[in-house]
């Protein structure tokens, strides 16, 4: 396997050649510069060191021991250092940021922010990122049926609800009936599975089981109610859209929780509205 063939992993090679800027490695034929700075005290021609192997601003093979935080066919969650006019640039520990270009992003980035990416080379043979991971995760999680689990969003579907990687490697999804509240692709979410597919994938929902959904959904209303004077200009005949809009519940469960209050004699309702006691 030739240097270039290495690109984005992480390799020994020997030191085959000293010069003033460095040491370079591999074979005579098939070499690849470690930078002075990068040069480990006492190191001679034919010693062996570890490296990584990417490309300098100038798009020349070069090896590093610095440890980057990815590596081709990984998938991390990395910072964005800024932002440009052909994409995003990551912090991945090199002196050169990782490029994630427009096209593979899967939502608007901004300097500061958290995104799930993988490594990749493109058709230019560079290294770069990009946020369609979803083929690259991985479908043996450990999770079964109601466990509570944590992962970071990556992508959002009108279609089929908010895709999440459990643990930053699992591939599962916050279906579209399930997806109750407002997310956001690089937000980190705790969640639980609601079913394990025949392939792996997880199925994922934010609520608790129904039972217990209610007492959480109950308390808040209440809060809310109060935090908007004591009440809502509408009961639970209103339309879904305006109850998930106001309060960020399905009508059921909206209705299910109005039920619990009236039943526990903590609101009433009349005929503008629902008002707390």
């Amino acid at each position: 396997m030739t240097i270039e063939q290495n690109l984005g992993k992480r390799v020994t090679l020997m030191v085959v050649k000293k010069v003033e800027f460095g040491v370079y490695l591999g074979t005579d034929d098939d070499k690849v510069l470690l930078p002075g700075k990068q040069v480990p005290e006492g190191i001679e021609i034919g010693d062996p060191i570890e490296v990584f192997i990417y490309k300098d601003s100038q798009d020349r093979l070069i090896a590093t021991t610095a440890e980057p935080k990815i590596t081709l066919g990984e998938v991390k969650a990395l910072t964005v250092a800024d932002t440009g006019r052909i994409g995003a640039f990551l912090d991945w520990g090199l002196e050169k940021d990782l490029l994630l270009p427009f096209r593979e992003q899967t939502a608007k980035l901004k300097k500061g922010e958290e995104c799930l990416v993988g490594l990749y080379v493109d058709k230019s043979g560079r290294l770069c990122a990009t946020m369609k991971v979803y083929e690259m995760l991985r479908k043996d999680s450990p999770y079964k049926k109601d466990d509570k689990v944590q992962g970071i969003i990556y992508e959002h579907s009108d279609n089929f609800g908010w895709f999440v990687a459990v643990d930053d490697q699992y591939c599962a999804l916050i279906p579209k009936r399930e997806a109750y509240g407002k997310f956001h692709v690089g937000e980190r979410v705790e969640a639980r599975v609601a079913g394990v597919k025949a392939d792996g994938k997880l199925d994922l929902s934010v609520r608790e089981k129904a039972f217990i959904q209610m007492d959480v959904d109950a308390e808040k209303i209440l809060k809310d109610m109060n935090s908007r004077g004591g009440g809502y200009p509408f009961t639970d005949k209103a339309d879904a859209e305006t109850i998930k809009r106001e309060t960020g519940l399905s009508r059921n469960a909206f209705k299910r929780a109005v039920g619990r209050l009236l039943k526990a004699g903590k609101i009433e309702i009349t005929p503008d509205g629902i008002r707390a006691k």
